[in-house]
């Protein structure tokens, strides 16, 4: 079965990491082949399927100004390739590569759509698009997939055919989630942690949707309360170059509690670092970052946005979004247990992770899928 992805970009963000864990579960197995197209720029993920042996094509596209020209394109791609199945992900790769799948004559198309929150979804064009592929989805897809039915009820709310929608939760190649105790020493001997050090850590990139500024905010009534608790930020943008980042952190007047780590490419050691783990968010679909922290053993706090309660069950801590004083009293709470107490959640949490979330249960309902669009 041959498999043509059209997605957005290849950076280290969410949907792309899902594509590339899918990608890649199918390594040794000769039913599935994988083949991919960036609408942007290859990226790091991109560059790492490529060392795999994947295919990729990246078309360059800057804006939709350029449109037409993806489009004819993303048409003699898929012709070339004669892809049994084109699976697009995210609203660009949606709307432009289902109309060039269905100008290719290929009518088995799968849709991707991962926000909850289609109002925070980017830039204005990108909510207008999202409504523009609302009106395409009675046509253009045979099948929608959504990582959380919190994103599969927010697209039926605004016209998508709900009919042909599927809720597939990421999965976590839980072989990959791994530290070494002497890693994690290590990294935490590097940094102004100490030995008694309370570690409070939020991963993702600088973006609004994250809401970092909700996490500095709590981190600054923590400070005052906690005095050995240190506040670890890890993602892209998350540094020392960050203007608007290094204000937010001078005003809870507690500077020298933070730590910046910025992209890393070391996530499991930096996540199995932290005693309690932070989602701050203010819109999230199926938070990859959340399982990720609970399949190495961290207890999480998170805001109530997507499907991040449902993710995180009994194992963790979850309260409302914008609210900085909530978010401060759900890490205090565990700032407050015996570390035993703390550690028997971590540990209920990756019990979660590894009974329900694994990425052989993901891809096994991708394939019922796939199987059941070739028979259609």
């Amino acid at each position: 079965m041959k498999l043509l992805h059209i997605i957005t970009g290849l950076d280290s963000n969410g949907a792309e990491r899902m594509l590339q864990r899918l990608i890649e579960s199918h390594e040794g197995d000769a039913r599935f082949q994988h083949s991919v197209i960036s609408l942007t720029t290859r990226g790091r993920i991109g560059d790492q399927l490529v060392a795999r042996g994947i295919e990729v094509h990246v078309l360059g596209m800057k804006s939709l100004a350029g449109m037409f020209g993806v489009i004819w394109k993303l048409v003699r791609l898929i012709r070339a390739a004669k892809p049994d199945i084109v699976q697009t992900w995210m609203y660009h790769a949606d709307f432009l590569g289902g109309i060039a799948a269905r100008l290719a004559a290929n009518k088995r198309v799968i849709w991707g759509v991962r926000t909850t929150d289609i109002g925070s979804a980017g830039t204005r064009l990108t909510v207008a698009l999202a409504k523009v592929c609302a009106w395409m989805s009675y046509f253009v897809p045979k099948s929608i997939v959504c990582a959380a039915e919190a994103s599969r009820r927010s697209h039926i709310s605004v016209g998508y055919d709900s009919s042909r929608m599927v809720v597939v939760p990421n999965g976590f190649d839980v072989s990959r989630l791994v530290a070494a105790p002497e890693q994690v020493a290590s990294l935490r001997n590097t940094y102004p942690f100490g030995s008694d050090a309370l570690v409070f850590g939020c991963l993702g990139r600088f973006h609004p949707a994250k809401d970092h500024q909700n996490f500095v905010r709590a981190a600054g009534l923590i400070a005052k309360r906690v005095p050995n608790a240190v506040f670890v930020m890890i993602g892209g943008g998350l540094d020392a170059k960050n203007a608007e980042l290094a204000s937010w952190i001078a005003e809870t007047g507690c500077a020298d509690r933070f730590v910046l780590l910025g992209q890393r490419t070391d996530v499991p050691v930096c996540l199995a670092s932290l005693d309690v783990f932070c989602m701050p968010s203010r819109t999230e679909g199926f938070p990859n970052v959340v399982g990720e922290a609970m399949a190495m053993g961290v207890p999480c706090v998170v805001t109530d946005v997507g499907d991040a309660a449902m993710l995180i069950g009994d194992t963790g801590r979850v309260v409302p979004k914008e609210d900085a004083k909530a978010l401060a009293d759900g890490l205090l709470e565990f700032a407050q247990m015996a570390p035993e107490a703390r550690q028997s959640f971590g540990l209920r949490a990756r019990a979660r992770i590894y009974s329900t979330f694994t990425m052989v249960q993901s891809r096994e309902q991708f394939e019922t899928l796939y199987h059941q669009l070739m028979k259609a």
